[in-house]
């Protein structure tokens, strides 16, 4: 994967370009990005520069012969590790028994997450684990002499599944053989061993200028112009995000939406219920979308308190839901309502139990709501 490929990014891609060109690159690396941001698809294409054999003007020349097994995932000094699920019962899994999977799973979806991965190898609820036995395994892997290039590299893909067990991990990232190269992506910082961030330079990776995922839905998911404008500014630069809504693009959000105000404002806890039925069947990715879109449709609502319908386009149809979100809430009960839904989407990640979890968002929004004078939603 070469820098081109990566959507946007321009300052970081520099960025890395002159830690290799000045001779100040560390030997751990902390890709951290939120999710959609691309953090995975620049450690690889960072990966494939270093051992790319005519680098040309900041990225990767893409036909040398390291390239092309970069490119294809197969350089024998570029190692990958990554949460695996055992196969069977009593299995203690590395990331070599995925690596088929590892490599379709990147040339499909470069953007996906970890959900999207342990859903692609069949994990369905079990728990994705970066295991001691892993890290046994990138310890043989580092030792041993490089085969073709001057750099051993190893991209570790959410070390925030790494356990204590990544303690073992410490002496290698502190003392590594000559012209050993960590990579470690990850996108909660908070969730990373302490004892293996301090080892690591930072390299923050933003989430990318609607701008760019406008053109990257234009020239990669083949939509039109019209359909990639507004989905590049509801996704907020998570590609990834860009990529789901495309997918639920015939969803009818707003009707979703009117149903649940109506139920919670006017209907009562029939309508709630059988509301919170139909939604807790849908997947994860389809919950996370419904919120997001409620949440945009909130934060409009509070831009067109001040700017007005005339400096804020948006189709017909938002703008009508969110003018009667005005009517029926104030500024900082919008605001409290986006935190619960914020909220919510965090615990949905975590395979919170969707019906427990919609049925308190319920009650919640009800009770940020209960203070004003209750107005149905048509």
């Amino acid at each position: 994967m070469s820098f081109a490929s990566v959507i946007g990014q321009a300052p970081v891609k520099q960025h890395l370009v002159e830690l290799v060109h000045s001779n100040r690159l560390s030997h751990a690396l902390l890709f951290l990005g939120p999710e959609g941001s691309g953090a995975l698809p620049l450690a690889l294409a960072f990966a494939q520069y270093v051992v790319c054999e005519q680098p040309r003007a900041g990225d990767a020349c893409g036909v040398c012969p390291p390239c092309v097994k970069a490119k294809q995932l197969i350089h024998p000094d570029i190692h990958y590790s990554y949460p695996v699920i055992p196969k069977k019962s009593g299995d203690k899994p590395v990331s070599t028994d995925y690596g088929a999977e590892w490599r379709e799973f990147i040339g499909q979806h470069p953007y996906g997450n970890a959900y999207d991965w342990l859903q692609f190898i069949g994990a369905e609820n079990k728990q994705g684990n970066i295991t001691a036995q892993e890290c046994n395994d990138i310890i043989h892997k580092l030792n041993l002499k490089s085969f073709e290039s001057g750099y051993k590299i190893l991209i570790m893909w959410m070390p925030e599944y790494l356990g204590n067990e990544g303690n073992k991990l410490l002496k290698l990232i502190e003392e590594p053989p000559a012209n050993t190269l960590f990579l470690l992506v990850a996108e909660n910082e908070s969730l990373i061993l302490q004892t293996i961030l301090s080892r690591t330079q930072l390299v923050k990776v933003p989430l990318p200028e609607t701008a760019d995922i406008e053109q990257a839905l234009i020239e990669r998911a083949k939509i039109g112009a019209e359909q990639a404008r507004p989905i590049a500014v509801l996704c907020e630069g998570n590609y990834h995000e860009a990529l789901q809504l495309i997918r639920h693009a015939e969803d009818d959000w707003q009707g979703v939406l009117r149903e649940w105000l109506n139920a919670i404002l006017k209907n009562g806890p029939i309508a709630q219920v059988k509301w919170i039925d139909e939604i807790s069947k849908s997947g994860r990715e389809r919950q996370k979308q419904f919120l997001r879109y409620f949440n945009h449709l909130l934060e409009q609502s509070i831009r067109l308190r001040f700017i007005g319908a005339e400096g804020l386009p948006m189709p017909a149809g938002e703008r009508d839901i969110a003018l009667k979100l005005n009517k029926i809430a104030d500024v900082a009960q919008q605001q409290a309502i986006i935190e619960e839904l914020d909220r919510a989407a965090y615990y949905i990640e975590r395979n919170a139990h969707a019906k427990m979890l919609f049925h308190a968002l319920t009650i919640k929004v009800y009770h940020i709501l209960a203070d004003r004078k209750l107005m149905v939603v048509n």
